[in-house]
């Protein structure tokens, strides 16, 4: 899954925080507060000066506005944030680090969670458009709204019989149906422009009847018809957002799938995947990764693996298992760093992306795996893998 990577300063520490930040109760602003209080000594005693430290502080002070239990992903360098994400749910534990790099493992979280979509409220005389991110707080204006309105306005059938009622009825189709194009020709354009992950269309049913049916291609592919939703006032708005969830959650899932169905084709297949961090620290280090598969223990924060230490160098690529391993690529004093943070700096210095994985779905040896670019006769070879599944059922 491709990360969302800000550009960032050169030569300067990046501080990313992972932190739940729920504020529900009355006392959920202090709480949040003093979950970054404990942040901030970590950071400090990781080097973070002052200035870094109260500008992270500034942004955590303000809320998220998200009303329900989540978490939260900022990253940022000396007196500038260059990152601030919702996560879907709070992290299993705050966690706080200062490297040369973002963390890796948390930009894929983030990407795990966000879906980018388009909200179309349709009646007969045209639609509102809500453009949502769903990782931008809402206190950052994480929605955009735009009206659109039909140029035909003959919208009601006449109640009088004979042949005015049926002429009145035709134009007023006529209305429904040019309102319609207008409508799907700007949904169109939207998703021409935007490139969304989902459309989501509701509203009266005729209306979104005759609005798909004029949608192009590319729109009609992301395109979810959703009960519920309507321009007019007094529709349940809470049934309509839960309806809208149970779509992104499903979206989520399968977008998930799609990386994981690629691994599970190639793993064992002439070493177009490998598993365990010793033969992913071997193709990173080659520069083959495509992406990484990662279970959500190893995403963290804590990561299961972060207790384990890597030697590296000051370029990504340049990692091993053994101190030999990177002098043998030049490096004269390799250094010892966290597995987590040297495998997701080794994975974002060669743009791959990372796919976060419920454990059971599949099964990671040391919870990691990679899809490869390409491999050679040097590439190692799974043999003894096997999926969950597929043991479940056995």
């Amino acid at each position: 899954m491709k990360l969302d990577l800000p550009e960032l300063p050169a030569d300067q520490l990046v501080a990313t925080v992972v932190l739940d930040s729920t504020r529900e109760s009355e006392t959920g602003e202090q709480a949040v507060m003093t979950r970054w209080q404990d942040l901030r000594r970590s950071l400090t005693k990781q080097g973070a000066g002052s200035r870094l430290l109260d500008t992270i502080e500034e942004r955590v002070d303000v809320p998220t506005r998200v009303g329900r239990p989540h978490g939260r992903v900022i990253i940022a360098t000396e007196g500038q944030i260059h990152l601030d994400r919702v996560l879907l749910a709070p992290p299993a534990s705050d966690g706080a680090v200062l490297d040369r790099a973002p963390h890796a493992f948390a930009l894929a979280r983030v990407a795990d969670c966000r879906v980018r979509y388009l909200v179309v409220e349709v009646d007969r005389a045209g639609a509102d458009l809500t453009w949502v991110d769903s990782a931008v707080p809402v206190s950052e204006g994480h929605a955009t709204h735009e009206e659109v309105r039909g140029d035909h306005d003959e919208l009601a059938k006449a109640q009088a019989g004979g042949l005015s009622q049926r002429r009145v009825e035709s134009r007023a189709e006529d209305s429904w149906e040019r309102n319609a194009e207008q409508v799907a020709a700007e949904i169109d354009r939207v998703v021409a422009a935007r490139r969304p992950d989902l459309v989501l269309l509701t509203g009266d049913v005729r209306a979104v009847s005759l609005v798909s049916g004029e949608l192009g291609g590319a729109a009609r592919e992301v395109t979810v018809e959703v009960e519920g939703g309507a321009r007019a006032e007094g529709v349940n708005r809470g049934s309509f957002a839960a309806a809208v969830d149970g779509v992104l959650a499903e979206f989520r899932l399968r977008r998930r799938e799609q990386s994981l169905d690629r691994f599970r084709q190639e793993i064992g297949r002439d070493g177009s995947a490998v598993v365990g961090v010793e033969d992913v620290v071997d193709v990173l280090r080659k520069g083959q990764v495509a992406e990484l598969v990662i279970t959500e223990d190893v995403a963290g924060p804590p990561s299961s693996i972060s207790g384990r230490l890597l030697w590296v160098g000051t370029h990504g690529t340049q990692i091993g298992v053994s101190r030999q391993e990177v002098v043998d690529l030049g490096v004269e004093e390799p250094v010892q760093l966290r597995a987590d943070l040297a495998l997701g700096r080794a994975a974002l210095e060669q743009g791959a992306g990372i796919t976060v994985a419920d454990p059971a779905s599949v099964h990671l040896v040391d919870g990691i795996g990679a899809l490869l670019r390409w491999h050679d006769a040097s590439t190692p070879a799974e043999s003894l893998y096997s999926l969950s599944r597929d043991t479940a059922s056995g």
